[in-house]
């Protein structure tokens, strides 16, 4: 079912977000953006950024993350309100988009401005996210949209993004449908949407419905549609599996899908044309000797697109694959301690060269160091105690 807003802004205490917030967004952003530009002769990898962390207390903590030692720097509570689980940041503007994951109403997408001096933030507007439980973001600049996954309500729902960063008009909200055999799966739970490199297509993993859902995309509209033969696109995994989050291959051939509930890698070879999700290997992210419950959380693919990052939750370990350009196939090369209990999510600095990990149960956000070379990960040392941290965003 295909949902069209009539309204775009949320409303906070019978207030529309105002004008006002956006110019000041707007503001924010030029004067951060002339900020940056006094360091033009330091390399932008090696200037010092910040790691925003989502987490479940509703608030973002922010850290100062230096990119030449991977040292972190606690800078404290920088927003606050929202269940402000998951994170996300544009690439090249001074932006933060947070979730509400609140699910006992609707949820929302906020925008903050970024302080690139202090990495203070500043809200700049909200929009209400068409579904409850809205767990996940994706960000695509190329067309300036925003995608939301809603866990609680099994829907998916995208927004226009405007030229200085702040979320515009909430275009659709496509309601998905299924259950698995599992527990926490009677009904749909949309966990993830991502953007084919086609740009005609948002793939949709589905936790409850074991599925990866392929809907239409229009760029012009930033609209989802679910045609007649949508369900004949759907990737069926494997009963049970709960498909969690999905990463494409550098030249989008291939998609790499981590299931939540049988901690297992897929590898799916994507035909844009037909819009055909086709399994090319299924690999089980947990170890042989593992028997406790099985978990996947996160994965990510190297800039290079030689190696994919895969976390096992279950096991409180990250786990290395090399991938096969031709083929599409993944071989694990080293398997690693978190840095904490329940690592729920990573991110990679844009440098290529760190990796920084949340880790809910034990509240700490860990730093590895990446070995381009070899795609091998390294325990810096360098950990930071944030109260239930469940996800990482950098902003340069």
């Amino acid at each position: 079912m295909i949902r069209l807003p009539h309204t775009t802004h949320l409303k906070r205490c019978g207030a529309t977000i105002s004008v006002v917030a956006l110019t000041l967004f707007s503001t924010l952003y030029s004067a951060s953006n002339r900020a940056a530009t006094l360091n033009t002769n330091v390399p932008a990898a090696a200037q010092a950024s910040f790691v925003y962390v989502g987490t479940q207390q509703r608030q973002i903590v922010g850290l100062r993350f230096d990119a030449s030692t991977g040292k972190l720097t606690d800078l404290g509570e920088l927003a606050q309100g929202p269940k402000s689980t998951w994170v996300t940041a544009h690439p090249s503007l001074p932006v933060l988009y947070s979730v509400d994951d609140d699910s006992t109403h609707e949820g929302s997408v906020t925008a903050y401005a970024v302080n690139r001096e202090t990495g203070a933030l500043t809200k700049a507007d909200a929009v209400a996210s068409g579904g409850a439980g809205t767990t996940n973001l994706s960000l695509d600049t190329s067309t300036e949209s925003l995608f939301a996954a809603n866990y609680n309500s099994g829907s998916v729902s995208s927004f226009r993004v405007n030229r200085d960063g702040s979320v515009g008009a909430l275009a659709s909200t496509v309601a998905e449908t299924g259950s698995g055999p599992n527990r926490r799966q009677a009904s749909a739970h949309a966990h993830n949407a991502v953007l084919d490199p086609s740009g005609h297509y948002v793939l949709v993993p589905d936790l409850g419905a074991d599925r990866v859902f392929v809907y239409r995309f229009d760029p012009a509209t930033h609209a989802l549609s679910a045609a007649n033969d949508t369900s004949e696109h759907a990737f069926v995994a494997p009963a049970g599996s709960g498909p969690r989050h999905l990463v494409f291959s550098r030249d989008g051939r291939f998609a790499y899908v981590i299931t939540e509930l049988s901690a297992q890698m897929l590898v799916l070879r994507w035909d844009a044309a037909s819009a055909h999700l086709t399994l090319v290997q299924a690999l089980p992210l947990s170890s042989a000797a593992f028997q406790g419950v099985k978990s996947g959380a996160e994965v990510a693919i190297s800039p290079d697109g030689r190696f994919v990052y895969a976390e096992d939750r279950g096991e409180n370990e990250l786990v290395v694959y090399r991938v096969n350009a031709e083929s599409g196939e993944l071989s694990e090369i080293q398997r690693i301690a978190s840095g904490g209990e329940k690592p729920w999510s990573f991110a990679l600095h844009p440098s290529g060269k760190w990796l920084v990990v949340a880790n809910q149960h034990s509240g700490t956000v860990s730093v590895f160091g990446v070995d381009p070379g070899t795609g091998m990960l390294s325990d810096t040392g360098q950990s930071m105690a944030v109260p239930t941290a469940v996800s990482i965003a950098f902003v340069g």
